[in-house]
């Protein structure tokens, strides 16, 4: 059984240990393709995809691949999640695969797949790795898709446009034009993406600093038990 709780994988892949924000892998096409929410919808829900059925394959065959040869083992299971990606995308969402191109099939350099299949799917049972491998990709897409809304809104002065592309005809009308007639390069521009970033790192570090300042006033506000000391006999 493993000794880790799947309320800790999930906190660890949605916060504590965030592949995007914390460990700072896969920085890559996180940077490049999050000019507009559907793109990075996109990439989030096609690493989501290799995530999880590489660590769910790598945790099935950790106890029969040898130590020597386990990293060319899981390239290859991560390669052959990320061709079905791939097709999956070629099939029902040809536009979308085309804008994000050779960034999809670099999913298999991704560091945060190979580091969790490594680190983790290749020392614990299926469920527990099966379940980091959802909440580190679900961890890693929130990212994506919150830094592709800042560019696409301050960048574009849109949001959701394009969602047709990935959800179909249902989501034709989904843009909504918050500032019309408004442009700015930088943040549609990679040097924008890198602005972004530092600003939801900072934002987090914030966060967790005010939540560690309240832990530590709540436990000085905990009033402290007296002992009685009971003694027993005669003194003389």
């Amino acid at each position: 059984m493993s000794d880790i709780s799947l309320g800790k994988i999930s906190r660890n892949g949605l916060w504590d240990n965030n592949p995007a924000l914390v460990q700072l892998l896969g920085l890559c096409p996180l940077l490049a393709v999050t000019a507009s929410v559907v793109n990075a919808l996109g990439l989030g829900l096609a690493t989501l995809l290799v995530l999880v059925g590489s660590n769910t394959a790598v945790s099935l065959i950790r106890n029969l691949v040898p130590a020597e040869v386990r990293l060319p083992a899981f390239v290859m299971i991560i390669a052959s999640f990320v061709t079905c990606a791939e097709l999956l995308m070629k099939a029902y969402t040809f536009e979308l695969y085309q804008i994000l191109g050779i960034f999809i099939p670099l999913i298999v350099t991704n560091c945060a797949i190979l580091g969790r299949a490594d680190a983790f799917a290749a020392k614990h049972p299926v469920l527990p790795a099966a379940t980091d491998g959802l909440m580190m990709g679900l961890g890693f897409m929130a990212v994506l898709v919150l830094l592709g809304a800042m560019r696409e809104l301050f960048g574009q002065g849109t949001l959701f446009a394009g969602m047709e592309l990935l959800l179909g005809p249902m989501a034709t009308d989904w843009k909504m034009t918050i500032f019309p007639h408004y442009s700015f390069l930088f943040l549609v521009l990679p040097p924008g993406a890198f602005f972004c970033m530092g600003l939801i790192i900072a934002g987090k570090k914030t966060i967790d600093e005010q939540l560690a300042q309240r832990r530590k006033a709540a436990a000085a506000d905990t009033p402290k038990v007296s002992r009685r000391v009971r003694v027993t006999g005669t003194i003389s």
